[in-house]
């Protein structure tokens, strides 16, 4: 049989975007990094899927409704009269720049369960995507760690994005070691440099590279925004410039970036050499750069 699609485990979010620097208005967009990534994933024509819970409040409506019209197939995700989808405000500056107001979670225990995933699903997809999201909190880690067994057991391409958010976890030190224990059992890792060096305890990149060496994930991932890419292969490092462009909005430009990577080894398979890898980040380094001309993460 042949396997195809990419499978996305995680939570969505909406964001809500400063309409301008009074930070009173508004605009309103579906949100989080596993959703940027299933919805890119989708308009690279790859059949996706998301998995998480769904609420019947507005901003789950509203969710269900973009992911709709995205062609993202909802059908494994659980109905749930408890949950309330996440809100994430989005301020501008002074200055004029985005920054991290608030977060609001109104059911932080309500997360898809182990008893809630279909074993089916995971027969057919091709890749399977999540990222830290879903591990700092226990009842979406266990439901993460069986999605990652039946992706294993069906020899499906594993990613991950440690995709960091301090906010969320009890220590630096949990994160640390939680992040780090599950890109381990990964085939694609993306990390940011500041994440590179946040999990390696290193103060610059080369030293991080080398101590994220000894995890032996087959691909790794830097993102270093304007700067490009580069990519540790085989014990090799790679750098691919990026793409100059006028930013606007630099929110889900590595979500963008990693749906690119996801989508040429789903069509085209594992590069076969380093000339066919750097085409790939070079890809990926295009889509992100266009991801920050407009506002919002899609």
């Amino acid at each position: 049989m042949s396997k195809e699609g990419i499978i996305s485990l995680g939570e969505a979010f909406v964001d809500l975007i400063s309409a301008d620097q009074t930070n009173t208005r508004y605009q309103q967009f579906v949100g989080g990094a596993t959703v940027n990534v299933a919805v890119r994933a989708s308009r690279f024509g790859i059949p996706s899927y998301y998995l998480c819970k769904l609420g019947t409040d507005a901003n789950s409506l509203f969710v269900a409704k973009a992911l709709k019209k995205e062609n993202i197939n909802i059908d494994y995700c659980v109905p749930s009269f408890e949950k309330k989808v996440c809100s994430v405000y989005i301020h501008l500056n002074e200055d004029g720049d985005r920054y991290f107001h608030k977060y609001v979670n109104e059911t932080p225990d309500e997360w898809l369960t182990v008893d809630e995933l279909e074993q089916e699903l995971f027969h057919v997809g091709k890749i399977f995507y999540f990222s830290s999201g879903t591990l700092f909190n226990d009842k979406a880690r266990k439901t993460t760690e069986q999605a990652l067994a039946y992706a294993e057991e069906y020899h499906m391409l594993v990613a991950f994005d440690a995709n960091i958010r301090l906010k969320r976890w009890e220590s630096e030190e949990e994160c640390r070691e939680r992040v780090s224990s599950f890109m381990k059992r990964a085939d694609l890792v993306k990390v940011t440099e500041d994440e590179l060096l946040f999990l390696t305890e290193a103060s610059t990149m080369e030293e991080g590279l080398v101590k994220m060496s000894s995890l032996n994930i087959p691909f790794l991932f830097i993102t270093m925004g304007e700067a490009g890419a580069c990519v540790l292969h085989d014990g090799n490092i790679m750098d691919v410039p990026g793409i100059k462009v006028k930013a606007v909005d630099t929110t889900g430009a590595g979500d963008a970036f990693f749906a690119a990577i996801l989508s040429r080894f789903h069509k085209e398979g594992v590069p076969v050499d380093d000339s066919q890898l750097k085409e790939y980040v070079h890809f990926a380094n295009k889509v992100g750069a266009i991801a920050t001309t407009k506002i919002g993460s899609l």
